[in-house]
């Protein structure tokens, strides 16, 4: 919804340029029929022109990147940052405003339909429906075929009444009438578009006025019965009749003398209103290309053959040569009988791309494709086992119609990781294929994924909860001092005695999962600062340094470890330590010194 609001008012800035340009260079004119056109076209343009995005793409070419899938790496889910409280009421109050216009516009013609229903109704030669009212206060006007008046004005069949109206039908002034207020329903809040509309209508007067005066009745005449009728009920918003509106306008305009054509080239000042905006609409986009930096195995290959297989040993090795026969592209395929051993054949090379105007694109991006991998491959217990790790480089073919075919080894490490490599290629959804000259075509695309164990062995990631058994320590403990070192307001003097907020403590305990409390001296503390002493011994039980300020984050959310006081011991269910890599992998190189993660009770 945000980005259609962002549209609209797009649409609105466009609306008031284009009205302004109205206003200064032809609302003066004479020009009523170009007037007309002017304003339907520029309100239709305004909702256009945002749609119109002139692209230019920019190649930029960077090394492949990477996928690390490490034993013991946990995926995280970002935390969805809170929407703005404006964010939640503007489009309320947009919908609003747009149901409450839609609503009146149809609100108006239920009335016009509903009164020229029970009227009394008079077919004429030309093709229009005189429709008779008895309300005598009525005054005339027109809606599509219908003229509604009077029986006085009827049974008078004044011909400059009759005449006005049907040059409004004439003239299809109530289709204008209807695109304008629908218009006018997705702009209600634009000023500009409210002004253009009553521009638009006393357009429509003026237009039915030159049709009376052309049919040579008297102009002075007409005046005068405009002003006798423009005092008549109206209230119908969709209709065009004789009001009250613009009179001293009309009736201005009546006496003023032509414009002259060459007025018309005023015109030509849309040109580069229209062109500042497609610009300013226009954006570049970057297709990045990602090249593959692994050593290319040269293997030696009879020059003059583009694309080649050379099988030996057991082993097939796929070749890519350029004109000067230097190997550009090579993949090994999988193990071959030795009784199928051949000679070197050529391989046609197809309809496949290495690189196109548009490359393919995984659905969301790059960053949505290196997410799905990351979530779906798993660590083969076997290679796990065995200690199996390394770099498995995948390519395969985004077809035309985005499916994903031909996915084989480039770069081998062991067959369980290329399966499971493998496996994940093959999983993956259709893509956006890759287009050349405006047409869809199969490309081939290079996938790196890393197989990566904790120092070449598996190793478990070291995990402390809240759960611990009660613990007393003294002064004589050797780990005394370095628990205590990490409470609020704790100091060890020079001679190795500790304060804590300048009061001295020769004990310290700890009880339960959840905590239920803390002692200092046999004392339970039920301060604010609880959750801070809990978080300082939970940190030592994990064997984070004293020496560093671990990250905390306390239901999903990273807070400043000062904060902990704020945290209710009483709250806490859980404590979690993560340290050294097993944090770094979670939570990024800021986390080194490592992660204390709280939940508590919701």
């Amino acid at each position: 919804m945000t980005d259609f609001l962002i549209y609209d008012l797009k649409v609105a800035v466009l609306i008031a340029v284009f009205y302004m340009f109205y206003r200064l260079m032809l609302a003066r004119e004479t020009f009523h029929r170009v007037n007309r056109i002017v304003l339907l076209a520029t309100a239709v343009a305004s909702f256009v022109l945002p749609l119109c995005v002139i692209t230019t793409h920019q190649t930029v070419v960077m090394p492949m990147p990477t996928i690390d899938v490490e034993l013991g790496t946990a995926v995280i889910d970002d935390v969805t940052p809170q929407m703005p409280l404006w964010q939640k009421i503007l489009p309320i109050l947009y919908m609003i405003g747009l149901v409450a216009t839609l609503a009146n516009t149809l609100w108006s013609v239920f009335r016009i339909t509903s009164l020229i229903k029970h009227s009394e109704q008079h077919p004429q030669d030309d093709g229009t429906m005189i429709c008779v009212t008895g309300n005598a206060a009525l005054a005339p006007f027109s809606w599509m075929h219908y003229i509604v008046m009077n029986r006085s004005d009827y049974e008078t069949r004044d011909a400059a009444i009759l005449t006005h109206e049907r040059g409004h039908i004439r003239l299809h002034h109530s289709w204008d009438l209807i695109l304008v207020d629908l218009l006018t329903a997705f702009q209600w809040f634009n000023p500009a578009m409210w002004m253009l509309r009553s521009d638009l209508r006393t357009i429509h007067e003026y237009e039915a006025d030159g049709a009376v005066l052309s049919q040579g009745i008297n102009a002075r005449q007409y005046q005068y019965l405009l002003i006798t009728k423009a005092g008549g009920i109206g209230g119908y918003s969709l209709a065009n009749g004789i009001t009250h509106s613009a009179l001293k306008n009309r009736i201005h305009m009546m006496l003023h003398t032509k414009s002259p054509r060459r007025s018309l080239l005023k015109l030509l000042a849309l040109l580069p209103i229209v062109g500042v905006t497609l610009a300013l609409n226009a954006e570049t986009v970057t297709d990045v290309v990602y090249k593959n930096d692994e050593p290319q195995k040269q293997v030696p290959v009879k020059k003059g053959k583009k694309n080649a297989t050379v099988k030996t040993g057991n082993k097939a090795i796929q070749v890519v040569q350029d004109q000067s026969g230097e190997v550009v592209d090579w993949a090994v395929s999988k193990e071959v009988p030795p009784e199928e051993k051949a000679p070197a054949t050529e391989t046609p090379s197809g309809d496949v791309f290495d690189v196109v105007e548009n490359m393919p694109q995984f659905p969301g991006g790059a960053p949505e494709l290196f997410n799905f991998l990351a979530k779906n491959i798993q660590y083969p217990t076997e290679a796990e086992n065995a200690g199996k790790q390394g770099r498995v480089i995948v390519t395969f073919v985004v077809g035309k119609d985005g499916a994903i075919s031909d996915a084989r080894v480039v770069k081998s490490v062991d067959p369980l990781l290329d399966e499971e490599a493998l496996r994940v290629i093959n999983a993956m959804p259709n893509w956006t294929p890759g287009t050349q000259s405006g047409k869809a075509v199969r490309v081939k695309y290079t996938v790196p994924i890393t197989f990566r164990l904790d120092g070449g062995k598996p190793k478990e990631v070291q995990q402390f909860t809240g759960s611990f058994t009660p613990v007393e320590l003294d002064a004589s403990d050797p780990k005394f001092k370095e628990y205590v070192s990490r409470l609020p307001g704790a100091k060890i003097d020079e001679n190795g005695n500790v304060t804590i907020n300048g009061k001295p403590v020769k004990k310290i305990m700890v009880d339960g999962n959840p905590v239920k409390k803390i002692m200092i001296d046999g004392k339970p503390v039920e301060n604010s600062e609880s959750a801070a002493y809990i978080a300082g011994y939970t940190a030592a039980q994990g064997g984070i340094s004293s020496d560093h300020l671990p990250m905390v984050i306390a239901d999903g959310k990273t807070i400043d470890i000062n904060k902990m006081k704020e945290i209710d011991p009483k709250t806490i269910e859980s404590m979690t330590v993560l340290k050294d890599k097993a944090a770094i992998n979670q939570y990024g190189e800021k986390a080194k010194d490592g992660v204390i993660i709280i939940t508590t009770k919701k």
